[in-house]
């Protein structure tokens, strides 16, 4: 096997962008059976997290998430990923044979520290432009993810521990990007977490 087992270990640091997106351009991206969850009338929370995994993680490597919404199921609220990329084989080999994720390899250039942009190829998937941290602390956290494999629906939990700040950003996402019609607007809101270390368990069939 060529990518660790579950659970993973993963050390950085991220950003994550958190958006008001439509839930009824969001429906068709989520597996029926799950609720997405309504934070405004119409909208639910989407989110954009990009990461660079380093020293003293199972694996070294850079990865997108997008995740369009805030969902349910049995009474467990998490999140739903409907695309995923990542710079490294394995990752990708491990994320879609253990947890079942859409993962996909794509380019990470990062810039001056403040700039990110997300290639397949000649196709750009997205670009982030973030600036100074406003405020930080410590933070801890739980949280959980669901997923699919086959006609299985999954469970994740993650937990994660990190010196998170509020920053500014710009979020561009092309009208070729797979993810474009999901309608990332501006963030309402950016995180940035540094020493960053994030454990992502296996997953759990529901149902």
């Amino acid at each position: 096997m060529p990518y660790p087992s579950a659970p993973w270990t993963l050390r950085g640091y991220a950003i994550q962008t958190l958006h008001l997106v439509n839930i009824d351009k969001v429906r068709p991206l989520i597996p029926a059976e799950l609720e997405i969850i309504s934070v405004w009338p119409g909208k639910t929370l989407g989110s954009v997290y990009v990461s660079n995994y380093g020293s003293g993680s199972v694996l070294e490597y850079s990865e997108l998430i997008i995740a369009p919404a805030m969902v349910g199921y049995g009474g467990k609220i998490g999140g739903w990923i409907s695309h995923i990329y990542v710079d490294h084989a394995d990752s990708l080999a491990g994320g879609q044979e253990i947890w079942g994720l859409p993962k996909e390899l794509a380019e990470f250039t990062w810039e001056k520290g403040e700039d990110v942009t997300v290639r397949q190829g000649n196709r750009k998937l997205c670009s982030l432009n973030y600036q100074g941290q406003k405020l930080a602390w410590r933070q801890r956290l739980s949280i959980s993810g669901f997923s699919a494999m086959g006609t299985d629906l999954l469970i994740y939990g993650a937990e994660f521990e990190s010196l998170l700040g509020l920053i500014g950003s710009q979020l561009e996402v092309p009208p070729e990007s797979p993810f474009s019609g999901v309608g990332l607007n501006q963030p309402f809101l950016t995180l940035r977490s540094d020493q960053l270390s994030l454990r992502v368990d296996a997953p759990q069939v529901l149902g």
